[in-house]
């Protein structure tokens, strides 16, 4: 039966957000049960591309990421896939009407990461655009249910976590980025010579991302604003964190968040989102 191939595909986009992230996988186990599949299925094709471009050394990146690139179109155009992972997106794609836009810029981004290792601000703008910033705006129409007006008034705020969760992982994975794969992200920033005020002036970019994105997050629907509440709590702890961390530990530790935090974290927020103090 097809339904048992398609339920079989979704499960293994669980697996594969379980397995990579334990912020993301707390976040989505709280979503009503209609929204948890296709933002598995979201997450596990954009983990996916990304494993291509940061972790398939000795393999021809470049080759396997635009054959990724042509089965993705093909699977949305048929609607139907072998690969377990792109089967469950396309039909998230084609269920909620994600645009070939988002998933351009999302690959686009990814492809970046093959030939640069050095950002200027235009280049940065584009690569937290396609590489986050989009992948906020899928998630938001799968919460919207092919409601238009209510995505074009919360996209700018899915924009803003988006870009929030990236700068974030950009700070948290200096030094990796730099020692595995030779990259630095933020426009202007020396890797050797990481200031106190090259983090300040990042900071206070996330900081304004986040003002941003929580009033979004105040409108979304009931069966999504916990999930996307918790994710938000579990990156805005590591950012303080991150905050009270000198720029020299930034730049030659990973800093994060143990899971027991994490844990207090998910019984505190459904207890302030319960009371109505978000």
């Amino acid at each position: 039966m097809l339904e048992l191939y398609n339920t079989t595909c979704h499960e293994c986009c669980r697996l594969i957000t379980n397995r990579y992230s334990t912020s993301f996988s707390l976040g989505i186990r709280v979503f009503h049960k209609k929204f948890r599949a296709p933002i598995y299925a979201v997450y596990g094709y954009v983990r996916f591309a990304d494993e291509i471009v940061d972790t398939f050394h000795g393999y021809p990146k470049a080759e396997l990421l635009e054959r990724f690139r042509q089965e993705t179109y093909l699977a949305i155009e048929e609607g139907i896939s072998l690969n377990p992972v792109l089967n469950a997106f396309q039909e998230v794609v084609n269920q909620y009407g994600i645009e070939r836009e988002l998933i351009d810029a999302f690959l686009d981004s990814m492809e970046m990461d093959l030939h640069h290792s050095v950002y200027g601000q235009d280049m940065y703008d584009k690569y937290i655009y396609g590489s986050a910033e989009v992948v906020g705006l899928m998630c938001l129409r799968v919460f919207c249910e092919n409601d238009r007006e209510m995505f074009g008034h919360l996209k700018a705020p899915a924009q803003s976590l988006g870009a929030a969760f990236q700068k974030i992982n950009f700070l948290r994975d200096l030094k990796s980025d730099y020692d595995d794969r030779g990259r630095v992200y933020f426009p202007g920033v020396d890797f050797n010579n990481f200031t106190a005020e090259d983090k300040e002036r990042i900071e206070l970019e996330i900081k304004k991302d986040f003002d941003d994105a929580l009033l979004g997050i105040k409108q979304l629907p009931e069966g999504a604003r916990f999930g996307v509440y918790l994710a938000y709590v579990y990156y805005l702890n590591l950012f303080k964190k991150i905050r009270r961390t000198a720029a020299s530990k930034v730049r030659e530790q990973r800093i994060r968040v143990h899971d027991g935090k994490k844990i207090y974290l998910l019984f505190s927020s459904a207890l302030r989102m319960r009371l109505n103090l978000v």
